[in-house]
């Protein structure tokens, strides 16, 4: 169920907190039952996922050590998992909200085609990771009354998220190498000097974009302190970049927030600089 990859649902939480909501009992409430259900819902997609990679991952050097690869779950127990969460979340998602319910259905279909076959075409791969972080913040919206929420986050959310996903192919294909598509048969259709070139260019826009949503946003503050925010975002690429760069670190992101202590801290100042600014300025 990789429960370390569940922090990819506080994306959910993205409109209660820049939607200046986040005193909201009952947004409050509602937008963390959403990410919850995000949460087992993208579990399910993972042990699909795992299923499907059954054979690739037992030649992975890394992956071949997850339960299902090592033997460790059997196949038949992990089906009924996933049948009894979906059983349980979906229903759950539409009592919550129907528009929500909708996207957490659209979200598990966008993530059943891309382990079943998206998963395979070359770019596609990452803008289906990337349109699956713009869900999440969408499911957020519907599940609060939106105010003062800019569309600036869903683009600073595309552009993150085809950043992150352009730094883990490279990563795989660093650490691989010749036996790349062996393991990830879409890696035959990248390159480190075009995932170097694409991974410049989302890098870039990232900054961009999110350097306008800081003081062109409706909600954000008139004396333009969001600015200071900066800073951390450009900390945050660069400490990736060099991740993935020198130490060849990337290829599983997630583990990144929970063993890189510089990493850990630049998203804990600019998480803590951004509810100061939107909640005592």
């Amino acid at each position: 169920m990789r429960p370390r990859q569940w922090t990819k649902n506080v994306f959910v939480l993205a409109p209660l907190v820049f939607d200046r909501q986040l005193t909201n009992i009952d947004a409050l409430v509602r937008s963390v039952a959403g990410m919850l259900l995000f949460c087992l819902i993208s579990s399910c997609v993972y042990i699909l996922n795992d299923i499907m990679d059954l054979e690739s991952d037992r030649a992975h050097p890394e992956k071949k050590k997850r339960p299902i690869a090592s033997g460790a779950l059997p196949i038949k127990t992990a089906i009924l998992v996933v049948i009894l969460l979906l059983v349980l979340t979906i229903p759950l998602s539409f009592r919550l909200s129907t528009a929500f319910g909708i996207i957490a259905l659209v979200y598990f279909g966008i993530n059943f085609a891309y382990s079943t076959w998206l998963k395979h075409i070359p770019l596609i791969d990452v803008l289906i990771i990337a349109a699956c972080y713009v869900l999440r913040v969408a499911a957020g919206v519907v599940l609060i009354t939106v105010e003062r929420f800019s569309p600036w986050l869903y683009i600073v959310t595309t552009l993150f998220a085809l950043f992150i996903g352009f730094g883990k192919r490279r990563a795989e294909l660093s650490l691989l190498n010749t036996d790349a598509k062996s393991h990830r048969r879409v890696l035959d259709g990248y390159s480190i000097p075009l995932l170097d070139q694409l991974i410049t260019i989302v890098s870039g826009t990232t900054v961009v974009a999110y350097s306008l949503y800081t003081f062109t946003a409706p909600n954000v503050p008139s004396n333009h302190a969001m600015m200071l925010t900066i800073p951390f975002i450009l900390y945050g690429i660069f400490r990736y970049l060099w991740l993935i760069s020198v130490k060849s670190a990337g290829g599983a992101p997630e583990e990144l927030v929970f063993t890189d202590r510089p990493l850990q801290a630049t998203v804990a100042l600019w998480g803590l600089s951004v509810l100061v600014i939107f909640y005592l300025f």
